[in-house]
């Protein structure tokens, strides 16, 4: 298998905090200083929520705005993609930093439970969501909570409001949604090569002790793979992750054992069917 892996790293979240490990991001300061290291380890895509001062979750434009460009600045050719989960706002505000033109945003295309509630994603905010996605040409990644969730993707393909191939990613391991279940994991990609075609890409990503579970399932199938503090803070049951790279670096272990190479951003952007970012040409500033 010679196809490369895209890794994407979820640098913060809207929970974890600092009282869970010192090393989750916070501050913007912060988060990029985390993406910089994840970037050099390996990781091509950052999946980015901002944070108020007090670490509460925030859906700020301003936040995203300064997150990006030192991104920008500091991993250049980086894949962006920002949150547009339920957790940092309600109704339109989870979409509100999309006018600044991430490369991505993830889209939630239904509802489902969670481990205290139910995760609301109602078909106007979904299509209001996907339209404002259109119109400035940011690349949903469907969050897949449930198969459910891929069939409706394949319906809003159909109907031209999904940007291109769509690129889902399944969730398994949250508490009351589905399970880690390796006979529904590999119906999963079963039903996207059968709605998107046998190359269509797909990303897994497994929640707290599961993440290396999902990780290895998805290198060896020859999904991409995301990691990172948002979804586990630790490298094991007694230990915390010192950073990010950390579990970045664990994914590229993997990639080694089942004999595919890391995706390069290059790579990832020509497989995911994104433009170059702004200013860069052949890898450097322009």
């Amino acid at each position: 298998m010679t196809n490369p892996c895209i890794i994407c790293v979820a640098i913060t979240g809207s929970l974890p905090q600092k009282s869970d490990n010192p090393a989750v991001p916070i501050t913007v300061t912060e988060q990029v200083e985390s993406t910089h290291e994840a970037f050099e380890a390996g990781a091509t895509i950052v999946h980015a929520h901002v944070r108020n001062d007090d670490g509460s979750p925030s859906s700020d434009p301003e936040k995203f705005a300064r997150l990006k460009e030192g991104i920008e600045t500091h991993c250049p050719g980086m894949i962006i993609q920002f949150s547009t989960g339920g957790r940092s706002g309600a109704g339109q505000t989870r979409g509100a930093m999309l006018s600044l033109r991430p490369d991505m945003a993830s889209l939630s295309v239904g509802s489902n439970n969670f481990p205290t509630r139910v995760y609301e994603n109602p078909p106007d905010l979904v299509n209001w969501l996907a339209e404002e996605m259109r119109q400035y040409e940011v690349k949903p990644e469907i969050e897949a909570f449930d198969l459910s969730h891929i069939l409706k993707a394949k319906d809003m393909s159909d109907q031209g409001q999904l940007l291109g191939t769509p690129y889902v990613q399944f969730v398994m391991g949250v508490k009351n949604a589905m399970p880690v279940d390796r006979d529904v994991f590999d119906y999963y990609i079963h039903t996207v090569k059968r709605l998107f075609g046998p190359d269509a890409p797909w990303c897994a990503a497994g929640i707290g002790r599961h993440q290396v579970t999902l990780n290895d399932w998805a290198v060896a199938a020859g999904g991409h793979a995301r990691t990172g503090l948002e979804d586990n803070v630790r490298l094991d049951r007694d230990t915390l992750a010192p950073s990010n790279a950390a579990l970045v670096r664990r994914v590229v272990e993997f990639c080694e054992r089942h004999a595919r190479p890391v995706a390069t951003w290059r790579e990832a952007r020509q497989m995911l069917g994104l433009r170059a970012q702004h200013g860069l040409k052949d890898g450097k500033a322009a």
